[in-house]
């Protein structure tokens, strides 16, 4: 079952910045958790190719990741070795996807969660963040799946991981059916994904409601529903941090939007 926690206060916050498990074998601390914020609590969680192809997913899927490869392979020869690979390199360009995106790190959550490319926007609604836990996620997996985590002694999948137990989407769509999905960590292939701590679930296409999933067959997920007169309080807070755009999107791009919002005038 969902947790539906709301936070209206800046003392709520600051449990998201320390959930962590203390862990005996290590003497360390570590958290299993995920983060999505999302810039308006009445998003849906869907991935691009879902609101993209709609209905039609199962059947366009093949075609944009062949001719996406087919195009794209002259920029990146490597695109060609796997689909898992194929669809990374989409996602990051723009590509509808069935990848959905999460970060281990809840300043970046808190970071997405409050920012608008219409600043006016900003007092007009709630935002959230969905928090979900990797461990738990995977309990859910066919055993050949989590036999393969056991063997590499991690909590999260690698791309070489994934090709070892599947390199075709009918297989892995076979195995998931709609209850179960892999967190994936991708591979550096850009600044943006290491900076943003990026992970990925890969969305089966039997999975028609990835909120209803969650619901159903997790307890430790919540939605944490962030009211709208506190965006602004929290968004100056992530700024004071260096939690901001220029750290999110390196480069020209991501330091116009900063100060462009930097200076904008309420």
């Amino acid at each position: 079952m969902v947790k539906n926690i709301i936070i209206d206060s800046i003392d709520d916050v600051l449990p998201l910045l320390v959930e962590q498990d203390y862990r005996e074998d290590l003497s360390r601390s570590r958290s299993r958790y995920l983060y999505r914020g999302m810039s308006n609590a009445k998003f849906n969680l869907s991935t691009s190719l879902d609101r993209n192809c709609k209905e039609l997913k199962g059947e366009l899927e093949p075609c944009i990741l062949q001719n996406f490869t087919k195009y794209g392979a002259l920029e990146d020869p490597t695109i060609e070795r796997s689909v898992w690979r194929q669809m990374f390199m989409g996602q990051h360009h723009g590509l509808p996807t069935r990848l959905l995106d999460w970060s281990h790190s809840s300043l970046m959550a808190l970071h997405f969660a409050t920012t608008e490319n219409n600043l006016d926007k900003m007092d007009a609604h709630d935002c959230m963040i969905w928090r979900i836990d990797m461990k738990e996620i995977h309990s859910l997996l066919p055993i050949k799946y989590t036999d393969m985590l056991t063997e590499h002694q991690t909590s999260v999948f690698s791309v070489d991981m994934l090709n070892r137990i599947t390199t075709s989407l009918e297989q892995y769509d076979r195995d998931m059916k709609d209850r179960s999905m892999v967190i994936i960590e991708p591979p550096s292939i850009d600044p943006r994904i290491v900076n943003q701590y990026s992970f990925f679930s890969i969305v089966p296409n039997g999975m028609t409601d990835i909120e209803a999933f969650l619901d159903r067959y997790t307890e430790k997920t919540e939605k944490i529903i962030i009211r709208k007169e506190l965006r602004w309080r929290i968004r100056d807070m992530l700024d004071s941090q260096n939690v901001s755009e220029r750290m999110t999107y390196p480069g020209l791009d991501g330091l116009s939007k900063w100060l462009g919002r930097h200076y904008y005038v309420r």
